[in-house]
């Protein structure tokens, strides 16, 4: 006959069991900061949802600092002022050293990333309604959202205007100081067009408004269409997009999107503290999935692991211990390191001889073309 559990060898139990469960958690510091984009865009509220789960499940106090542009959330990260942003396509940009960040105090960076935001939402141009705009080729003389000091931004408006075959030189530039401000400014009829989120808070207030919002279609059948994009940004790939404003499951719309956001780390991070980060990403994915519109896409399984930058040791780690990690993933990420070293060298002989301004820009963009080609890589974006 079973003796009865006693309440003393119950608490003991518990305690032992909490104990346990303690010493399993990952090893988090108690407060932790990452930038991500502006409040009220999607990847803030993701981030939000985030932040609350790792308090609810670990006490960890994650602290987000919102950035207007891709220079204010990155300078944290460089200067250590915080572990991780949760950038978009300007991981991609500091990997290649272009746009602002081709300036001499900056340069390619040895970036790495964590996971990746892979949902069925996208990231396209977003237009107003009543502009009467049916295709991307229809934003001719169109009013668009230029931000300043964003240049991934900046970039990504080009390549989806180079789907209709269209250039900024074929629409009016309308400059804003932040993302935030730049989907605003659509609401209050100061523009007419932005790249955007389909799930920002700021998109469905635009959905709702007098406005009204539409979605010029990105079919991945308009090859040529798709080639223009590439050209300017390879990060970009073609979805069915049926989470959003304006977007449902039963009626999706051929859109492009880029992982987003990008947990995004550098390369000294140690390998231990991003495998923690690795851990509580996933194992509070259920607090956090259905937090905000697009948390899903942050799951292991949706995860590119042949993407444009490569991973961290501490997430290939992780995706190791999960059996997710091959040996052609790896090929892949060593190939990508390589890509930085060759960047991390042109660039090294061009701040060498000390040019200034235009001229420090014009050497790096043939040092860089320059030497990718000569690695037989493709050089991506060459001219900015």
């Amino acid at each position: 006959m079973l003796r009865p559990f006693s309440r003393t060898a119950a608490a003991l139990a518990a305690g032992a069991f909490a104990t346990q469960l303690a010493a399993a958690e990952p090893k988090l510091p108690e407060t932790m900061a990452w930038s991500a984009y502006d409040v009220g865009s999607g990847g803030y509220s993701q981030v939000v949802g985030i932040a609350s789960a790792f308090k609810t499940r670990y006490g960890v106090n994650l602290r987000i600092i919102p950035g207007k542009n891709d220079v204010s959330r990155i300078l944290p990260l460089k200067t250590g002022q915080l572990d991780f942003v949760a950038n978009g396509s300007a991981t991609y940009m500091q990997q290649e050293g272009v746009f602002e960040f081709g300036a001499p105090d900056w340069g390619p960076m040895p970036v790495r990333i964590l996971l990746t935001n892979i949902g069925n939402f996208a990231l396209p141009l977003i237009v107003a309604a009543d502009t009467g705009v049916k295709t991307v080729a229809d934003l001719k003389g169109k009013r668009v959202s230029w931000v300043i000091g964003s240049p991934a931004l900046q970039k990504n408006t080009a390549a989806l205007l180079a789907f209709g075959g269209l250039t900024w030189d074929d629409v009016v530039k309308v400059e804003f100081g932040g993302y935030g401000a730049g989907l605003k400014g659509i609401i209050n009829d100061q523009c007419d067009a932005a790249f955007a989120n389909s799930l920002a808070g700021l998109t469905y207030e635009l959905e709702k408004s007098p406005r009204g919002l539409v979605y010029p279609p990105m079919p991945a059948s308009d090859t040529e269409g798709w080639q223009r994009i590439l050209a300017l940004a390879p990060f970009f790939v073609p979805v069915r997009a049926a989470d959003g404003a304006g977007l449902s499951k039963d009626d999706p719309i051929e859109l492009p999107m880029i992982p987003y956001p990008i947990l995004t780390t550098l390369v000294d991070r140690k390998a231990a503290d991003v495998h923690a980060v690795m851990r509580a990403m996933d194992e509070t994915y259920p607090l956090y999935k259905d937090a905000a519109p697009g948390n899903d896409g942050w799951a292991l399984e949706r995860q590119n692991l042949e993407w444009v930058v490569p991973y961290h040791d501490g997430a290939i780690q992780y995706f190791k211990e999960k059996g997710l990690w091959t040996e052609a993933h790896q090929s892949h990420n060593d190939g990508l390191i390589r890509r930085q070293q060759i960047l991390a060298e042109a660039w090294a002989k061009v701040l060498a001889r000390k040019l200034e301004g235009k001229d420090h820009i014009a050497a790096w963009q043939e040092a860089r073309a320059s030497a990718l080609r000569g690695a037989g890589m493709e050089v991506g974006i060459e001219d900015w």
